[in-house]
């Protein structure tokens, strides 16, 4: 992928990663458990880690999907959490992409994501607070990610599938 393409390619990404991002904000959260979501704009961060090339430029896009969403509608607390909870993820999901090549699918990557979200987001609320208790939360947050974990990889699995035709990415 030429330089610009490349350019162009990450921008969508990020922007698309914004537009679910926002329209995930006004489904009201249905789940017993406050603070649940679906992780709709995760499903970027799948795809732009499984079709671009350099790891780097697929945490570039996490960090301005980030960045960004904060400015639209966050402020310092929404982006501690987010920030822990994304990089976290991030580095989760290349370790085992990069370790388990063969053994572990897209959908299995996108599910430790989501887990290792959430345990971002609570070392985040534990240190606030001063208490790891909290912490305790996790296995129900660990039940509602890979659930939610296997829906973003099995519809990233579908779109890297079909972009993967594309000539660019041949």
């Amino acid at each position: 992928m030429r330089k610009t393409s490349k350019m162009v390619y990450i921008g969508l990404l990020v922007a698309q990663a914004l537009v679910l991002h926002i329209f995930e904000r006004m489904i009201p959260v249905p789940f017993i458990t406050p603070g649940a979501k679906l992780g709709l704009s995760n499903l970027i961060t799948v795809v732009a880690l499984y079709t671009l090339d350099n790891k780097r430029d697929a945490f570039l896009v996490v960090l301005l999907k980030l960045t960004l969403s904060t400015m639209f509608g966050g402020n310092l607390s929404s982006f501690m959490y987010s920030a822990a909870g994304g990089i976290l993820s991030f580095l989760a999901m290349v370790l085992v992409k990069e370790s388990f090549k063969d053994k572990v699918s897209i959908v299995g990557v996108s599910a430790t994501g989501a887990i290792f979200h959430n345990v971002g987001q609570l070392l985040i609320a534990s240190s606030i607070v001063h208490n790891i208790s909290v912490m305790l939360y996790l296995p129900v947050l660990s039940i509602i990610g890979i659930g939610t974990g296997i829906f973003i990889g099995v519809t990233a699995n579908y779109l890297v599938r079909h972009l993967s035709r594309l000539p660019v990415f041949r």
